[in-house]
């Protein structure tokens, strides 16, 4: 995915979402030093994006996922949705937070993804919708 050019023959940027995967272990463990450490590593990183010609355009931290809920919508014979606690998929690791990230292109997205500091990242374009929908 190439970014495009505006009516006014600028690029425009390819919005990517950076899924953050990790261990919940860390906050088992974790001390101020260790959260000071881990912010740091966050700040580096969305200076790196700057750096790159990229912006990070919103992003958050998200509790531990034993916080999570999940909605099933109803199907079969199910006449309402189910709610139930905790994550859907039992892992090893969770969401933790993600970032969006407007970079020139895919290749770009994937080399500062490189530098975020998670477990694993996953890296998804964002649909763009045309501005008379919804």
């Amino acid at each position: 995915m190439t970014a495009q050019l505006t009516p006014e023959g600028i690029a425009a940027m390819a919005r990517y979402v950076f899924l953050m995967y990790d261990s919940e272990d860390w906050h088992d463990t974790v001390d101020a030093e260790g959260v000071a450490d881990e912010f740091r590593l966050h700040e580096e990183f969305m200076a790196a994006v700057v750096a790159a010609g990229a912006s990070v355009t919103g992003g958050e931290a998200l509790e531990r996922s034993s916080t999570a809920s999940t909605v099933r919508r109803g199907s079969g014979g199910q006449t309402g949705p189910l709610v139930t606690d905790g994550p859907f998929a039992d892992t090893k690791e969770a969401l933790g937070g993600f970032y969006v990230i407007e970079a020139p292109d895919l290749d770009v997205a994937l080399r500062l993804a490189a530098f975020c500091p998670a477990g694993n990242v996953e890296v998804r374009p964002v649909m763009e919708m045309p501005d008379d929908a919804g």
